[in-house]
């Protein structure tokens, strides 16, 4: 695909892991093909020359400044230094973005607190702070005259950060503001407007398009899933190839998943079993260290459950007959190392049996990407247990741990994904007359009010807007007719509506009260219509009791890109304004 447009630009994408994180970019110059590259090396890193990922870890002093970050961690030292100085590590930082959801209460008490006086926007805002410094090093560096091409794009740069495909729009607003605290833009619309999302599903489609993607798979007749397996969730995406003729394009055919079931929860598992079987040994104070052994090696090339495996850790002096340590070595079961896994696999397995099960399309590939996919024994595991559902499983040998970062720009760049479908039920909360023959509304009895209007209703119902499992094509605009009641025109200046989303089962999702810790409040929509007091488009209606304005407006939300959008839209003198 050659560039359009007049002058050149930037994307550089941001993969913030909850382990490890990368930078990808392309410079787009009009009439020519892009390149997507990778920044591959990075300060106290440069001895190590082509490695695209590092570790996402910080270290604060008492005082809340930044002490090491990312590859400097990884320098020798660093742990001395860090005890020395009473320095705080912080790591898995991202998931404490997580939204507020019943799956997600689960781990709370599994994740390292923040630092005192942090909040994770200002941890990751710090993060990226680092990662845009080293970005700009390794494109003024690498290029020929990198500065000057710096400064030629840096005002228009854009930016996509990717993320779990179980955020949402909240987890997208801290995202941005994080972005405008580490100074990636200015503070105003047309800064905040350079800031794009994708989920690490939907970039993991793009990389694998580009890099292994069964050519079945891009028929039009069957569909594909995705699955990224990364340090802290597994997410689980479904495709399918458009009939479009024009372009190649896909379009979602599952509800999207995300899951607590990452690399990192395998080292808490192996952290658990060795607790318990290093307790009556001096050897526990040392488990931290023999953890961050454990995932530097035996996690890594695990590959059989067979074979005893060993945690190398210490020197020739350290023994421990009892708990089987020889030489510095900890030797375990692999059938104890395998149960680690266990969670990890019966997820990826239950996800793709799911999305097979509400798909709105038949598909018989998977494909496995992300840092977790390098893992050559959960690799073998699923694909043993999917194959005999039927399923063809492969993995692109192409760097899969830098699917999401390149897959971000191919995003941005190509953007094959044209319809998407809804995670949750979306809806505003409102109003209903009252009916006193229904036993639902009698039951409510005690709710009800008298409107503007007179009539004796009952709040908190649940309007839908748009239901779960709904797919939605990229340009289509959801809407739904409301209304407004104000006993004065002076009321109108501040009009509000309120738009939540239910993430529960119940089909028909009405009344607020029933499983009301499902629902969520998305966003306020606050509109000033004062102008609209001597529009046609207002009703005046005389009643005995009185006067009221009444104006009609419609909810738009605009599902199908990477963020949700709302708006309000209402007639003034027939002419529709948002």
């Amino acid at each position: 695909m050659v560039v359009e447009g007049l002058s050149r630009k930037l994307v550089v994408a941001f993969d913030v892991g909850t382990t490890f994180s990368g930078i990808s970019y392309s410079v787009l110059d009009p009439g020519q093909v892009p390149e997507i590259r990778g920044v591959t090396k990075f300060p106290a890193q440069e001895q190590v020359s082509g490695s695209s990922k590092i570790p996402t870890i910080i270290y604060y002093d008492k005082t809340g400044a930044v002490r090491a970050i990312g590859a400097e961690t990884l320098s020798e030292g660093i742990f001395e230094q860090a005890e020395d100085g009473g320095w705080t590590k912080i790591e898995w930082f991202k998931l404490h973005l997580r939204p507020n959801s019943a799956a997600t209460k689960e781990i709370t008490d599994k994740l390292p607190p923040l630092p005192p006086g942090k909040q994770a926007i200002d941890v990751l805002a710090d993060f990226l702070r680092y990662l845009f410094k080293c970005a700009r090093t390794y494109i003024e560096e690498s290029h020929a005259n990198g500065p000057a091409l710096w400064l030629s794009v840096e005002k228009e740069m854009q930016f996509i950060l990717s993320h779990p495909n179980g955020w949402e729009g909240i987890q997208q607003t801290q995202m941005r503001k994080a972005a405008v605290m580490a100074g990636l833009v200015p503070d105003n619309d047309s800064g905040r407007s350079r800031i794009a999302f994708v989920t690490e599903g939907e970039a993991s489609l793009h990389f694998a398009i580009k890099h292994g993607l069964p050519t079945e798979a891009t028929s039009k007749e069957d569909g594909v899933v995705i699955v990224d397996a990364g340090g802290g969730t597994i997410d689980i995406s479904a495709y399918s190839r458009t009939s479009n003729t024009t372009r190649q394009s896909f379009e979602e055919i599952a509800q999207p998943q995300c899951h607590f079931h990452g690399s990192v929860f395998v080292s808490l598992l192996a952290r658990l079993y060795l607790q318990g079987f290093l307790a009556d040994s001096d050897f526990v104070e040392d488990l931290d260290h023999i953890v961050r052994c454990f995932d530097k090696t035996t996690k890594l090339r695990f590959r059989s459950a067979d074979e005893p495996q060993f945690v190398k850790f210490g020197s020739t002096r350290d023994n421990d007959d009892e708990c089987n340590i020889r030489y510095g070595q900890l030797k375990m079961t692999g059938v104890d190392v395998a149960s680690f896994f266990e969670p990890s696999i019966d997820c990826i397995i239950d996800a793709v049996t799911e999305q097979r099960r509400t798909a709105h399309k038949k598909f018989t590939h998977v494909v496995l990407v992300g840092g977790f996919a390098a893992s050559d024994w959960l690799f073998k595991k699923v694909s043993e247990s999917l194959k005999k559902l039927g399923y063809s499983v492969v993995r692109p040998d192409h760097h899969v741990n830098k699917a999401v970062a390149d897959g971000a720009i191919s995003y941005y760049i190509d953007h094959y994904v044209q319809t998407r479908v809804s995670k949750l039920t979306y809806g505003s909360k409102g109003s209903i007359d009252y009916n006193s023959s229904n036993a639902e509304h009698r039951s409510r009895a005690h709710k009800t009010f008298t409107s503007v209007s007179g009539i004796r209703r009952i709040d908190s119902i649940f309007w839908v807007i748009l239901a779960t499992n709904t797919q939605v094509p990229e340009t289509n605009e959801i809407r739904r007719a409301h209304y407004w009641e104000f006993y004065t025109t002076a009321a109108m200046n501040s009009a509000k509506t309120y738009l939540y989303c239910y993430r529960g089962t119940i089909g028909d999702a009405a009344w607020m009260d029933t499983d009301p810790d499902k629902y969520f409040e998305l966003c306020t929509i606050e509109v000033d219509m004062s102008h609209l007091a001597h529009s046609s488009s207002v009703e005046v209606i005389k009643k005995p009791s009185g006067t009221y304005y009444k104006v009609h407006y419609d909810i738009i939300m605009l599902f199908g890109g990477t963020e949700i959008k709302a708006q309000l839209a209402w007639k003034d003198n027939g002419v529709e304004k948002r």
